[in-house]
């Protein structure tokens, strides 16, 4: 075993303040505000330009949000400390997730905390358009008693399609087929057909919904997927006199198209509550058609919707700032909390593992093969292949690396990275093996013992490491003296030996040697120790 030669310990590692400092720039619940506090030092400052939230953020750790604040790209390069962006509600559109993950930052949101209160607003702007809710109340407000202008149509019996069957459009199609008595159909590629049942929707294709429904409801993120997906073409293939409703993202729906279709007569009206840009301004096409039905934004203006994402956004923060896992981590690899938790004992050795591979043979590294047997090779094993790589790439670069970019840092420094399962004996039944081929190749085995890691394999060697503190890694060839020749000089340079751990491919063959110590070896004395030791190799490496 030929090994390269070790930098810096500290290498890029980020060194966090001991003073976590949070900045909530939209005004959030004071519940939230409160629990943020058992993190660390909260500052509330909303309405905040651009410019001073660049100035502000630069030694945050910390940032929650709701959909005023955008967090640009050169909002989160100005962010030096910045760890974890929380949204309080669903949609992050907001929120450069690229930049983000470039830069290490976790983006979570709360999609759960304010369901009930968008889709009961949902179902609130369904019935209000099929009513002419709005429109009779501003008649009456201005003197008029107009009974005929205002003739509505009944929900029962009529088709809701739905884009989206996520949460939110879960509970409205659950809402509208078993209070209303409608009939839901839905698009979602992701749902299953039991799952819509649950919900007593019927899963169809996107022309099935267009072409079907009298009353179309959106419940999908905006993306470049989403964007515009319902333009004129679509708006043109559904039934004359179908009605929209809005209350999940702006620019989802065509608004010039939409507007277009209703002064047509085409499309009967439309329920919106967002908008492409917000504030809506005067000069979106939506607001001069006459009877549309608008609301600024409201779909979790409840207070109990806003109570409920602030706390939830909070805890999680809070959770992640004192090591844990969020659960609804927006650009982090899902993983469910029962995998979590059969995962949790390898992920210190996953790190530690990429750390000594990037200590001994870490030089112009092309390829890092990462192998999971046994229990690893039946869960998404991406956070330990991201730790792998956080170990390794944390001694060649100033980037912060963790579990959010680690396979990015990866590309931007020309390395393939792979992900197998294997049937192999990998010499436990749990186990993963970590390849790394550059300047040379090096091949890693490690394993975990009633929960601690253990490395037992370096190449062929076979040995018990336990990867924690610093170690002399000595390749030599197996014959008597090399160990008290290296035990004897390091004890006249007074330093302490903690433990030895020995492999050898076999008797009088070539052998490596694992001697952890409890004081630093400079380079003078490791040139003096192969030397005297007659040494192939020696390296020295933290862990």
């Amino acid at each position: 075993m030929s090994v390269a030669a070790t930098p810096g310990a500290a290498g890029g590692r980020t060194v966090i303040s001991p003073t976590v400092r949070i900045l909530v720039s939209d005004p959030i619940a004071a519940d939230g505000v409160e629990r943020l506090r058992a993190a660390g030092e909260v500052e509330v400052a909303t309405g905040l330009s651009p410019e001073e939230l660049k100035r502000r953020i630069a030694d945050v750790d910390a940032l929650v949000v709701r959909s005023e604040t955008k967090v640009t790209a050169e909002v989160l390069d100005a962010a030096r400390r910045l760890r974890v962006v929380g949204r309080a509600g669903v949609g992050v559109d907001n929120i450069d997730l690229d930049a983000a993950t470039r830069h290490g930052v976790l983006v979570l949101n709360a999609p759960t905390g304010n369901t009930i209160a968008a889709a009961e607003h949902t179902v609130g702007m369904m019935l209000a358009l099929a009513r002419n809710i709005a429109r009779a109340d501003a008649s009456m407000h201005e003197g008029r008693w107009d009974r005929k202008a205002f003739m509505g149509t009944e929900l029962r019996e009529k088709t809701l399609g739905l884009l989206g069957l996520g949460k939110i459009g879960f509970e409205v199609a659950r809402i509208a087929s078993q209070g209303l008595k409608m009939r839901v159909i839905a698009d979602d590629p992701l749902v299953t057909a039991e799952r819509a049942e649950q919900a007593g929707a019927e899963l169809v294709d996107f022309d099935t919904l267009l072409a079907q429904s009298d009353f179309l409801s959106v419940h999908v993120p905006l993306n470049d997927k989403t964007r515009g997906v319902i333009g004129a073409a679509e708006l043109a293939r559904m039934k004359k006199g179908a009605r929209l409703i809005n209350v999940a993202r702006g620019g989802i729906i065509d608004e010039q198209a939409l507007a277009d279709a209703v002064r047509e007569g085409h499309i009967g009206g439309a329920a919106i509550d967002v908008f492409t840009k917000e504030p809506a301004l005067p000069e979106n096409p939506l607001l001069a058609v006459p009877g549309l039905l608008f609301t600024p934004h409201l779909g979790a203006s409840t207070t109990e919707a806003q109570v409920n994402v602030a706390t939830d956004v909070a805890d999680q923060i809070v959770q992640y700032l004192s090591g844990g896992g969020p659960r609804y981590a927006v650009n982090l690899p899902t993983v469910q909390p029962e995998e979590m938790a059969r995962l949790r004992p390898y992920l210190t050795l996953a790190e530690k593992m990429g750390s000594l591979a990037a200590q001994l043979a870490g030089e112009k590294v092309s390829r890092v093969v990462c192998s999971y047997a046994g229990e690893l090779s039946q869960v998404d094993p991406s956070l330990l292949t991201a730790e792998v790589l956080r170990g390794l790439f944390g001694h060649f670069t100033d980037t912060r690396v963790n579990a959010i970019n680690a396979k990015l840092v990866a590309k931007d420094h020309g390395v393939a990275v792979e992900e197998r399962t294997t049937t192999r004996d990998l010499d436990h039944a749990d186990a993963l093996l970590v390849e790394v081929i550059g300047k040379e190749r090096l091949i890693l085995v490690g394993t975990q013992f009633e929960g601690q890691p253990r490395i037992t394999r370096i190449n062929d060697f076979r040995v018990d490491m336990e990867p924690n503190g610093v170690f002399l890694v000595v390749q030599h060839n197996d014959r008597p003296g090399v160990i008290a020749k290296v035990s004897g000089l390091l004890a006249s340079n007074d330093i302490n030996i903690a433990g030895i751990e020995l492999g050898r491919d076999h008797p009088r063959g070539q052998a490596v040697m694992l001697m952890q110590v409890d004081d630093p070896v400079g380079s003078e004395l490791q040139v003096a120790l192969r030397e005297i030791a007659d040494l192939e190799s020696l390296r020295v490496v933290t862990l």
